[in-house]
């Protein structure tokens, strides 16, 4: 038995439980004190970190465990940034990304340089890396931004853009000014740099993907994907290291390359972010905040007026970049201040250069002292820089994020008095096998921001031929919370007992208002002609919801496109714009390329819709449903078919639909397909004398700016 009078409680304190217990109390306690005083929890972790530090009270030593979770929280915010970035935006705006890059790269470069031979009298060497330090950044403030729910702003993708460019050209200065300061500065290291970086970039943009499908597809344990995706970050952080460039490259790189398979509604997304912001990412701030020394800005004043010199001109160098930007591409006020704040904080590629300069010894004073590249005063004063910049970028990215998250919640308070955004998703479940797949797409075609909305249903018909038991019911529907849980999406248990199920869905549909139905098909079997004629004769005609038949055969995650069957004259239904909504979600939420196909004229609407709001999109003429499998061939291994159908004696019924389940089972059996039934309110041809009829036209604008205010575009 181990006594309290054996531990060890001098300081610094050694014992590996203590330290981890008052770190998870510093997480805890220091952003709520602080909070109330309007001090963003992110500089509370950095105050805490300096307190506890060995300049400090020097309560723990900022030793190799403290190093490797903080390197763990650098990699990890860089990864959530590649990973929720909205690639469709990203594609977009890549030509401001660059602009934007070059902005926050070429203005700090020429003031750093200038203020560097000017006013601090250094070398020009020096003076070049010591730019280098200012133009490069990191987005310490991008969990602020990601808390709000404004991640997917316009001026928030351009600035993550923005930064792998910074970044990178700022590491390849340090590289360079490094090899000139050696003498390795050759033909033979730029050929080995360049090398090096593409085969870099070309693994793990074109190698990661199909090695995380695969996984994907075959282990669908939660932690074994979580422990997969780590695995793939640090892999990709090492390669970029051995390419020659920092593992923060490798690490946004990898995000972006797994990008499209985490979709942000995804249960594994949900834990990405979780452990991130709850313990990594505090790690690496308290580790940020050990480094500063008081000390050393009352001992020394070069070590005072370099400090100064380097807050100032990084400040206002990074302030000059969002303005230009600003200008540029016309933010409001509250984007440029998040600009700003996430492009101002200077940390990790910061601390890395200087401490190479710091390390580079050029010669030897005559009482024996190193000559260093970067001199002592430097290395204490970018240590204030950091505490200074990251205060400033902390306070604007949050200023502006909360005005951006106002301006939003105005937007969807107006979208809320639209009774077409009160979302009410059924979902039947009855086979635990299919559950989980079927709350994860009722996720996905979610548009609005709140988590309920989610109804589970296990029906006990009367006769009950299959002998289903009040408990087995309850034990299905307790998946299909636990499911919903894992994405923070709360999910409605309802049982019931009637007289049959069609009976019993047709009830519930009514009483609670429903809007949307997911119908799941076992995996391992078809959709036989009786089961679509009884659903026919049975829901879909006294259920007037948007119905999505569903059969999965691979994890919604891991599908790279929907092939979209659009019938001829489906703008004529009045649910057109519903089921519209529902595959626009699926591309927003999921980032996979929508593929359509219909006639000339249905697809002129959609093409208007994509016009204002645009999603990866590709269209393409298809108008001979006789000829429907010539689709096939257009269907690949990854792809999930998609065919918006119709109920008889409406304006885009086709006869050729009869065919569907059979043509669905001999060619598409290893494929996933949604068969989309629209509402139908009893739409006669007679009332659609033309496509461009007005009534249908005035729908589609308030199709548009019901996406607008769901999708919270700027």
């Amino acid at each position: 038995m181990i006594l309290l009078a054996e531990f060890d409680l001098s300081l610094p304190l050694k014992n590996p439980v203590l330290i981890f217990s008052v770190i998870l109390f510093i997480i805890l306690f220091a952003p709520l004190l602080l909070n109330k005083i309007r001090i963003p929890h992110l500089i509370g972790l950095i105050i805490a970190g300096a307190i506890i530090g060995p300049n400090g009270l020097h309560l723990m030593e900022r030793d190799s465990s403290i190093v490797l979770f903080g390197t763990v929280g650098l990699l990890y915010i860089m990864f959530l940034a590649g990973l929720e970035i909205d690639l469709g935006d990203f594609k977009k705006n890549s030509s401001k990304s660059i602009v934007f890059g070059l902005y926050t790269f070429v203005i700090p470069m020429v003031l750093g340089t200038l203020a560097g031979l000017y006013l601090l009298r250094f070398s020009m060497p020096t003076s070049v890396l010591l730019a280098s330090m200012f133009a490069s950044h990191t987005l310490i403030a991008y969990p602020l931004i990601s808390k709000l729910g404004v991640a997917k702003n316009r001026a928030v993708n351009i600035t993550v853009g923005g930064t792998m460019i910074t970044d990178t050209l700022a590491l390849l200065v340090l590289a360079v000014i490094a090899g000139m300061s050696t003498g390795e500065l050759s033909q033979e290291f730029w050929i080995r740099l360049g090398v090096s970086v593409v085969a870099f970039g070309l693994i793990v943009v074109f190698v990661f993907p199909p090695i995380a499908r695969w996984f994907f597809k075959r282990f669908e344990d939660n932690i074994s994907q979580y422990i997969f995706v780590l695995g793939m970050v640090f892999l990709a952080s090492f390669l970029a290291e051995a390419a020659g460039i920092e593992a923060i490259i490798g690490a946004f790189l990898a995000g972006l390359a797994l990008n499209r398979l985490i979709p942000s509604t995804s249960p594994l997304m949900n834990r990405i972010e979780f452990v991130g912001n709850a313990l990594f990412i505090p790690f690496f701030l308290i580790g940020v905040g050990m480094l500063i020394d008081y000390r050393a800005f009352v001992q020394d004043l070069d070590t005072i007026l370099v400090a100064i010199v380097m807050t100032v001109v990084a400040t206002v160098a990074k302030f000059l970049a969002a303005w230009l930007s600003q200008k540029t591409f016309r933010f409001s006020r509250a984007e440029r201040d998040v600009v700003f704040g996430l492009s101002n904080a200077q940390a990790a590629a910061t601390l890395a250069a200087v401490l190479v300069g710091y390390n580079i010894i050029l010669g030897e004073t005559p009482d024996g002292a190193p000559i260093r590249l970067l001199s002592e005063s430097v290395l204490n004063g970018t240590i204030l820089m950091i505490l200074v910049t990251c205060t400033i970028a902390s306070v604007m990215a949050q200023r502006g994020a909360q005005q951006l998250a106002l301006e939003d919640s105005g937007q969807e308070d107006e979208a809320a008095a639209d009774p077409s955004t009160d979302e009410r998703i059924l979902i039947p479940v009855n086979n635990s096998e299919t559950v989980e797949e079927l709350i994860n797409l009722g996720v996905t075609i979610k548009s609005s921001l709140n988590k309920t909305g989610l109804y589970a249903l296990n029906i006990i018909p009367e006769s009950n031929p299959e002998g289903v038991t009040e408990k087995n019911a309850r034990k299905v529907l307790k998946k299909a919370v636990v499911v919903g849980a894992a994405t923070d999406t709360q999910v409605q248990e309802l049982l019931r007992y009637d007289l049959n199920t069609v009976n019993g869905i047709t009830n519930v549909v009514k009483e609670n208002k429903i809007t949307d139905m997911i119908i799941g098909l076992h995996q391992q079997k078809g959709m036989s002609d009786s089961f679509l004629g009884n659903l026919t004769e049975g829901i879909l005609t006294r259920c007037n919801t948007t119905t999505l038949i569903y059969k999965p055969a691979q994890p919604l995650a891991t599908i790279s496109r929907y092939i979209i069957v659009v019938p001829d004259y489906a703008e004529r239904e009045s649910g057109f714009l519903y089921w519209l909504l529902r595959v626009w979600n699926i591309g927003r939420n999921t980032g996979a390329k929508l593929v359509f196909f219909g006639s000339m004229g249905t697809l002129t609407y959609i093409k208007e819709v994509h016009a204002k709001h645009p999603v990866e999109a590709e269209f393409h003429t298809f108008t001979d449903w006789n000829d429907f499998l010539i689709l096939a061939r257009e269907v690949k291994e990854n792809d999930n078919l998609l065919i918006v159908m119709s109920r008889r004696n409406y304006p885009s019924y086709n006869s050729q639909m009869a065919k569907i389940p059979s043509y669905l089972n001999k060619y598409f059996q290893e494929n996933n397909y949604i068969l989309v039934y629209p509402m139908q309110l009893g739409i006669s041809d007679e009332s659609h004398t033309s496509l461009r009829n007005p009534s249908v036209h005035d729908s589609l604008q308030d199709m548009s700016k019901t996406i607008t205010q769901l999708f919270k575009r700027k």
